[in-house]
């Protein structure tokens, strides 16, 4: 469902797990695939190529788990341990520091933190 499921290239599969090792194990393999998945959903949204923020990231992977996985969605991020937004500023920083995604000179984790609450926004359509 991520982009690494059964089929897909073994290869990136393989650079995602070296990248997960390289970060301490913090997330699960299928973490960091969901972010790469998520920066092309936003970039889909927005509707052209270009950077987009960390808020814009963070809201487009939070549309992307809803679509994918429903009312599930924060139980499957929390298994992957991906619990806040800042979460997935480390992925993020991670994929950079693998020289899988780029950032601009004004990028930051700090552009990641508290960009939403997680309870609110994977439990307010589902369990309000």
């Amino acid at each position: 469902m991520t982009g690494i499921d059964k089929g897909d290239d073994d290869g990136m599969r393989e650079r995602l797990e070296e990248i997960r090792a390289g970060d301490g194990e913090r997330y699960h393999t299928e973490a960091y695939a969901f972010v790469l998945d998520a920066v092309a959903y936003t970039l889909r949204d927005v509707g052209e190529v270009r950077h987009v923020t960390g808020r814009e990231l963070c809201e487009g992977a939070q549309k992307l788990a809803v679509d994918r996985f429903g009312p599930m969605a924060k139980e499957v991020l929390n298994f992957w341990g991906v619990k806040a937004t800042e979460d997935i500023g480390n992925i993020v920083f991670a994929l950079v520091d693998a020289k899988e995604l780029s950032t601009t000179e004004g990028d930051s984790i700090l552009d990641f933190i508290e960009v939403f609450d997680f309870d609110e926004a994977f439990e307010r359509d589902y369990f309000a």
